[in-house]
């Protein structure tokens, strides 16, 4: 029983339930960044590069079966051996852009955490500020 019992404090930590949603929310980022790539970044990359479809960049290995289309879909779903560079080439664009993404996020937090950090505190009064306090309020006292 002690074993379920550690496992559960484990698992209802800030840390854990903090790192799931961050697994799920990257997972969703994920989504979103590799849309961005395919449908915005990839169109405009191959309009200057002359009509280039990174997703049809491939060499294939062995004998291609007869009736399947020459694209990179229909080799894939074929079982076609192939070296898929165009979508390796998507797949670092990918990275990048999450990899920006991360380092402005962390960069942001860490300048928000600078500030606090930069913040003075009160500056201790000195002895003689002390001293002349305690002699104000003596003589508001006698008043």
């Amino acid at each position: 029983m002690g074993f379920v019992k550690e496992f559960k404090e484990f698992a209802m930590k800030g840390n854990v339930m903090d790192m799931a949603v961050g697994v799920i929310i990257g997972g969703a980022f994920g989504k979103i960044v590799t849309s961005l790539v395919e449908d915005m970044l990839m169109p405009v990359i191959s309009l200057a590069t002359g009509g280039v479809d990174f997703r049809n960049l491939f060499v294939t290995f062995g004998k291609v079966p007869e009736g399947v289309a020459n694209n990179y879909a229909a080799l894939k779903e074929a079982g076609v051996s192939m070296f898929a560079y165009g979508a390796f080439i998507q797949n670092i664009i990918d990275f990048l852009i999450i990899a920006l993404c991360i380092f402005l996020m962390i960069k942001g937090m860490n300048k928000l955490s600078r500030k606090k950090a930069e913040e003075p505190a009160e500056p201790e009064p000195s002895a003689e500020e002390k001293l002349l306090g305690e002699i104000r309020d003596l003589l508001k006292e006698k008043k």
